[in-house]
């Protein structure tokens, strides 16, 4: 039977900007793989109904940040695997963290064990302009 996940988009202030589910069908995932499903259903989601802004975890290509997420230059499929790379790639820069529960994972190959109704965070880091 799968667990349903419940994810959520949080500022660092911890105000939840965006909250969706996924079915996980195994016992245990790494980061990696999880930040591969939110990545792979927020695009398809994105791609078969094509709106007017992306609210994803990053920027796509020739795409700019505006209040509601993203607004795409030219309204366009967005190719999942590239989205992917240029996550993992934000991740390992430290620009978003995640919260499995009440536990930060310190690197995309930590496993955590998949629970019924588990609560996940993506905290998005906004860098300071200046010095």
């Amino acid at each position: 039977m799968p667990a349903t996940l419940t994810i959520h988009d949080e500022t660092t202030s911890g105000q939840k900007t965006n909250t969706f589910t996924l079915d996980c069908l195994t016992e245990r995932l790494t980061v990696r793989e999880l930040i591969r499903a939110r990545i792979y259903q927020e695009v398809q989601d994105y791609n078969q109904r094509e709106p007017e802004y992306f609210r994803g975890l990053v920027e796509p290509t020739d795409a700019e940040r505006v209040l509601n997420g993203y607004k795409l230059k030219a309204r366009r499929k967005i190719d999942w695997e590239e989205q992917f790379k240029r996550a993992l790639t934000a991740f390992e820069r430290n620009g978003f963290f995640v919260l499995v529960g009440d536990k930060q994972p310190e690197n995309l190959d930590q496993e955590f064990e998949v629970k019924v109704d588990a609560e996940i965070s993506f905290v998005k880091l906004v860098p300071l302009v200046g010095g």
